[in-house]
């Protein structure tokens, strides 16, 4: 790949590391997956072991996802899948659009300043589902030798498009044809035979394949079969070779020829490619995927029953409106080979598209136009009726729903009435650019699964309206603004938590007391839910209230003013706090904390260190502790950071690393503007923008007397 004399680019380089990864670690194959950052997804690089169609579904995961690769990223560790049921019970969504027998490994790339992405391995059937301590290192091993590549590329790959794919041996630039008394054997067989090599590439096929295939020997050889003969490119085929090359098994399936011929073909892969025999078929019935041998999993019917009970798990863990559909793209369009998707309900006798895929804002605003009408479009048949509709071709949809305008370009439709308790609360509407026909199978799979899709749908807008007046709540309830005042530079920033399942009672607050005096407040208390939330408003206007009764009023004070007060309403809840009192004048900072992370203090010219503050206990506890004072001198220029725990507190690390780790960003942002600076701080503890807690930050830098 290289070339005699010259050097390899960086993406020769990463191709080789790659190879050199499923070498070392005995994998059939791998992938390399790339971080976009703006678009918060992994998307494949570079693959080997396997053709790039066959894991098009895969291409681009989401950080978010429940997947392995996502999870590695999120995590920063190894994530081991030893088998199916591995897969079904850590990543029911995943198990839905993977349901095939592998073992799989996926790491971070750690790179020296961030993550590049993550690097994906997989074994056919056969090894142990165990990783032992020797594989973890060389796939550890594996992991840093591609982020040292990719560390000194010294910039970015380009996210592509599609993966790059190589073969697992580099130096083979050809496959190497058979020798003629092989081939002269081959010729002899009953049946057609056809090889292809890991990439997916045609390198061999005989005069009866080319026969039954109705192509040609120049047509075939070289390129991927499916591309050639369109008719082995459906779900049943395709769903085929990716059980071939993921679990290493051989498998069958039967295709029909149009029009009327069926053919079975049966793949027989192993560590160079796969062998595919090719023979006239008596059966005339649906393409399935069927077992040669015992070790191979059921046909297409079983699969479909496969479907739908990891479709059932995933829709369990969505929580909005969004997560439905988005699981429904990520799961239920591939799954029917659908590229439109509109979920719709009525609202005072018109349709509303609550989510929609594959249709331009246009398509939607002339819908949402239209009268919730039985007679005018199937959507209203379905809210009306219950029952599903499904037309393979305009001209079907035209003979039942003449008055239906035409919307878009699609071609081809199911609607599915969403039901629930007894009542409609929707539509989901699959859509094709091209004429389906909807199969008995499909009909069948996908009515009961219209059915799952409103429960989850149902239980989504009620989470979803809880949670808007929950998060109006919180908003209310934060500083809209804080004060201007002379001498002081103050950013604040106040970042939910990542899943956006919760709120949380995290909250800060600037209090101006004189021309030359401020109190600086960050807290928070214990939860995540509008309880939460309503006691943090509580928790502020007492503070609040208690600082600006007299200026002069002193941290421990307040807090303990504050105390009382909580303890008297009994919030059955830890709130912890930290008070700072600054005297701009002098330059002087005061400070008492109720149990919470002390804050971090970055003198120009100096390290950045944690300030030592003596912790008394969290607010409204009942205990009637009194509150150390610490005081200490901060220069024009130096900067002091209150925050919540949530900036510090990553699961599987140590705080007091994680602290010096931001102490150290704060070091390094000196100069910059407190916004930045605060995008500094953030980045450098959610790399990947996940976070699990809700995160509060108070930046204050006192100015120069000019400034």
């Amino acid at each position: 790949m290289s070339g005699r004399g010259r050097q390899p680019d960086a993406a020769g380089l990463l191709d080789e590391a790659l190879v050199r990864a499923v070498h070392r670690t005995g994998a059939s194959g791998g992938s390399v997956y790339l971080l976009d950052q703006e678009e918060q997804t992994l998307v494949t690089a570079v693959m080997c072991g396997g053709p790039a169609e066959v894991t098009e579904p895969w291409w681009r995961l989401a950080v978010n996802r429940q997947s392995p690769a996502p999870q590695a990223v999120r995590e920063d560790r190894l994530v081991w899948v030893g088998s199916q049921e591995d897969m079904a019970r850590k990543y029911p969504r995943g198990a839905a659009t993977f349901p095939h027998r592998t073992t799989m490994a996926c790491v971070p790339l750690r790179g020296v300043r961030h993550c590049w992405g993550a690097l994906s391995l997989s074994w056919h059937v056969g090894r142990s589902p165990q990783v032992t301590r020797r594989e973890r290192g060389q796939i550890l091993f594996s992991a840093r030798r591609i982020a040292r590549v990719l560390d000194e590329a010294g910039h970015r790959p380009e996210i592509p498009d599609r993966p790059r794919v190589v073969p697992v041996h580099l130096a083979a630039a050809e496959p190497v044809q058979p020798a003629l008394a092989a081939a002269d054997l081959v010729e002899r067989l009953p049946e057609g035979v056809l090889a292809m090599d890991l990439t997916g590439r045609v390198t061999f096929v005989s005069n009866t394949a080319v026969d039954l295939l109705g192509s040609t020997h120049e047509q075939l050889l070289g390129r991927a079969l499916w591309e050639v003969v369109p008719w082995l490119g459906t779900d049943a085929c395709v769903e085929t070779y990716r059980a071939a090359w993921f679990s290493g098994e051989p498998v069958a399936c039967t295709a029909e020829r149009p029009p009327g011929r069926w053919l079975d073909l049966r793949l027989y892969p192993d560590g160079s490619g796969v062998s595919v025999l090719i023979t006239p078929s008596r059966n005339t019935g649906a393409q399935q995927r069927r077992p040669v041998g015992a070790a191979v999993e059921s046909a297409a019917a079983a699969g479909r029953i496969h479907q739908l009970m990891h479709l059932a798990a995933a829709l369990t863990e969505t929580v909005s409106v969004q997560d439905v559909v988005d699981l429904i793209e990520e799961l239920v369009l591939p799954t029917f080979d659908a590229d439109g998707l509109i979920m719709a309900t009525a609202e005072a006798g018109r349709l509303v598209a609550i989510g929609s895929l594959g249709y331009d804002p246009e398509v939607l605003d002339r819908l949402e136009g239209l009268p919730v009408d039985a007679d005018i479009t199937p959507v209203g048949h379905a809210l009306a009726t219950g029952a599903p509709s499904f037309f393979a071709n305009r001209a079907e949809l035209s003979r039942g729903y003449p008055d239906t305008p035409q919307l878009s370009d699609k071609q081809a439709w199911a609607f599915l009435p969403l039901i629930t308790s007894g009542r409609p609360i929707g539509c989901c509407v699959l859509a094709y650019s091209r004429p389906h026909d909807f199969s008995v199978d499909e009909r069948a799979t996908l009515t009961p699964l219209a059915s799952l899709i409103a429960q989850a749908l149902d239980r989504a807008r009620l989470y979803d309206a809880k949670h808007n007046l929950a998060h109006a709540l919180q908003k209310r309830l934060l500083p809209h603004t804080l004060p201007t005042v002379a001498g002081l530079n103050v950013a604040a920033r106040y970042l939910p938590t990542s899943h956006g399942l919760d709120i949380g009672g995290d909250f800060y607050d600037l209090v101006r007391l004189t021309d030359t005096t401020v109190a600086a407040v960050i807290g928070d208390v214990q939860g995540h839910d509008v309880t939460a939330a309503a006691l943090m408003g509580q928790v502020r206007t007492a503070i609040h209230s208690h600082a600006r009764s007299g200026a002069g009023a002193s941290p421990d004070t307040v807090l303990d003013r504050t105390n009382r007060d909580l303890t008297d309403l009994d919030p059955g809840r830890f709130i912890t706090c930290l008070y700072a009192h600054l005297d701009l004048a002098s330059r002087q900072i005061t400070l008492s904390s109720a149990g919470h992370p002390p804050p971090l203090l970055h003198r120009p010219g100096h390290l950045a260190a944690t300030v030592d503050v003596d912790p008394g206990p969290p607010l409204g506890i009942g205990f009637d502790a009194p509150y150390a004072v610490t005081t200490l001198s901060v220069p024009a220029g130096a900067v002091l950071a209150l925050y919540t725990d949530g900036l510090v507190e990553t699961p599987g690390t140590d705080i007091d690393e994680t602290t010096a780790d931001i102490a150290r960003a704060l070091a390094d942002a000196s100069g910059l503007p407190l916004h930045h600076v605060i995008d500094s701080l953030v980045q450098r503890a959610c790399p990947t923008g996940q976070h699990a807690d809700d995160i509060a930050l108070l930046l204050l830098q006192p100015t120069a007397a000019d400034g």
